[in-house]
């Protein structure tokens, strides 16, 4: 455990972290523990205390996120971005896999879209037994 005597005027405590970034406090401390974001230093009272570097890295996890990225892809990329600073091109590599991830899941959303819209047009909103819809949520009846 890292220690620090006084809070320098950029420093701040979880709250405050959690607060500018819009990362909640128990996932700030998620982090910490699977070693995404580095472990804080400790004011002499024991509690955290975080500097611009946490801020902007733990900023810069919450918009990966936020772009579908996986904490693996995400720690890769900070390794990547830290001081033996990667080049792009292995930047680009990560960053190809996942649009191909991501347009692949597009697919998939635009099969969903196409059979649902089918189903939902077979349906004729009476109250008959037999409901397309609930046909194809049916896991026994898709078998």
């Amino acid at each position: 455990m890292r220690e620090i005597t006084g809070p320098p005027a950029d420093r701040m405590t979880i709250g405050e972290l959690s607060r500018l970034t819009g990362v909640n406090i128990e996932t700030i401390r998620y982090y910490e523990k699977i070693k995404v974001l580095p472990a804080a230093l400790r004011a002499e009272n024991g509690r955290r205390v975080y500097g611009p570097t946490e801020r902007r890295i733990l900023a810069f996890v919450r918009r990966s996120r936020e772009l579908g990225f996986s904490l693996d892809e995400v720690r890769a990329l900070l390794r990547l971005g830290g001081p033996d600073k990667a080049s792009c091109r292995e930047v680009r590599e990560i960053a190809a896999r996942h649009l191909d991830d991501i347009r692949a899941k597009i697919g998939d959303l635009r099969k969903l879209e196409r059979l649902l819209r089918k189903t939902v047009a077979q349906c004729t909103g009476t109250t008959a037994p037999d409901c397309p819809v609930l046909d194809i949520l049916d896991v026994q009846g898709s078998k």
